[in-house]
């Protein structure tokens, strides 16, 4: 089981701040592809990637990192200063 959380925008399009799934993707682009085909608002939420980021078990990664022993997985916009 991993637990997944929304921040931001994505979290708007998803509707939920976080859930917990079970998966066997691989990577985490993997499991935004198995996301994306349960339901509509998924494919909105991951249909820019450019416009993501992620972080697995709060540390910055990359959308082909491995996702074996990884605990939480967390998407959100990029961060702005200001």
């Amino acid at each position: 089981m991993i637990d997944v959380l929304y921040f931001a925008w994505v979290r708007e399009r998803i509707g939920l701040p976080r859930e917990r799934i079970e998966t066997s993707a691989p990577t985490v682009r993997d499991l935004i592809a198995e996301l994306t085909a349960r339901e509509e608002r998924y494919e909105l939420a991951f249909a820019d990637l450019e416009s993501l980021r992620v972080a697995l078990d709060q540390e910055l990664s990359s959308f082909d990192a491995p996702l074996a022993g990884v605990r939480e997985v967390a998407f959100f916009p990029p961060m702005t200063g200001g």
